[in-house]
């Protein structure tokens, strides 16, 4: 049997066989659109508020305005009491307060410091960002406003007074993420932890299911099957990569700033790496249903050492040392740095050795795997 007649057996039996379809071609559809569905608006904004407004001034009625013209929030009601303005957040009809205290205007127009109160739900820290910062945004233009009435009370230009509240001027440029949002910041690293862990699981549920019953994968050399399996799952995949890589980073407005051709050329160790990761670990399965399991289980251990969702400081040393045996985590950082962050190839070199090293060893140890199965099954008179 030919490489290219086993690799044609390999596709028939992905094919054939219903839990492996939807592993590897429904998650990788499914998921494409689950994990960003819910963050298509990028980032929050008009987030209810109420507000206590214990001062009824001209100035406090001021900062109302400004709070409700903000991007961030919407001023939903102007409450008597801090104790009904919780009740309205506990209802979940509003997600923050604002409280303005007695005496607010006299304090300012006397010269002496007053104290906005915020406060809010904070089980959704990006809504809760998005309200302090909305809540901090209203009282510093309300505070600008004060000290503009006092300097030119006292004598100054309006050009002083705009040099005077307006010397350092920030003009802030996102370099990476330009949006400032969820999609583009945790999508990328996430799609590659997807097509790595459903091809680990696709091609150790083909293993499982291979290695208790008499086939093709007998009759053939443990190099000659180690390599139709990996070429066959990196073909499919590399189909699967570019519908994540192209259409999807289009589709949802993700940076890219790599070539075509350096995106390409470090997602092909990545790829044969996985799938020689993959083989080399099917051996050890003869149950089906334990892959999806076990791979599934150590999911969130891997989306957290790869270092785009948790920094790597707070880590233990040695999780960092051990996670490095698994290609997605050099994949992630080194894709990331190329493709979101454009930093040029030699940056991104190591990953790239490295992805290609563990390709070379999954590989020994996917021959090691599939001859003991095939020595196994032998003695067992299959």
């Amino acid at each position: 049997m030919t490489l290219w007649q086993l690799m044609w057996r390999d596709l028939k039996s992905i094919l054939s066989d219903k839990d492996l379809v939807l592993t590897i071609f429904g998650a990788v559809l499914f998921y494409s659109v689950l994990y960003p569905l819910p963050y298509l608006n990028q980032v929050p904004t008009e987030q209810n508020i109420v507000v206590v407004d214990h001062d009824h001034s001209s100035l406090s009625r001021r900062v109302i305005r400004h709070a409700d013209a903000s991007s961030k929030i919407r001023v939903q009601a102007v409450l008597p009491s801090v104790d009904e303005a919780k009740q309205w957040i506990t209802s979940g009809e509003a997600h923050g307060l604002l409280v303005i205290p007695e005496g607010f205007r006299r304090s300012l127009l006397l010269g002496k410091g007053a104290t906005l109160s915020y406060g809010g739900d904070a089980s959704y820290f990006l809504i809760y960002s998005a309200v302090v910062e909305g809540l901090v945004s209203a009282g510093m233009d309300a505070s600008k406003q004060i000290q503009m009435v006092g300097l030119l009370a006292r004598g100054q230009t309006a050009a002083q007074v705009e040099k005077s509240l307006d010397s350092i001027t920030i003009n802030s440029v996102p370099a990476f993420n330009p949006s400032l949002g969820y999609t583009p910041y945790v999508v990328p690293g996430l799609f590659l932890l997807i097509l790595h862990q459903t091809m680990l699981i696709g091609i150790c549920i083909l293993g499982a299911s291979q290695w208790r019953t008499t086939g093709y994968w007998q009759s053939v050399s443990p190099l000659l099957l180690v390599s139709a399996r990996v070429l066959t799952f990196s073909s499919i995949y590399a189909v699967l990569a570019i519908f994540y890589l192209g259409y999807c980073f289009y589709f949802y407005d993700v940076s890219v700033l790599a070539t075509m051709t350096e995106v390409s050329l470090f997602m092909l160790p990545f790829i044969l790496a996985t799938a020689a990761l993959g083989t080399a670990v099917s051996s050890l399965f003869v149950r089906p249903d334990l892959p999806t399991q076990f791979f599934l289980l150590i999911s969130m251990p891997i989306l957290f050492v790869a270092g785009f969702v948790w920094p790597l400081a707070l880590i233990p040393e040695p999780l960092l040392l051990l996670s490095q045996i698994i290609p997605a985590v050099p994949a992630i950082s080194g894709m990331l740095n190329l493709n979101q962050m454009g930093s040029g190839w030699l940056a991104v070199l190591p990953q790239w050795l490295q992805l290609w090293g563990m390709f070379a060893l999954f590989s020994c140890l996917a021959l090691v795997g599939v001859k003991y199965r095939q020595q196994q099954a032998l003695a067992n008179g299959h």
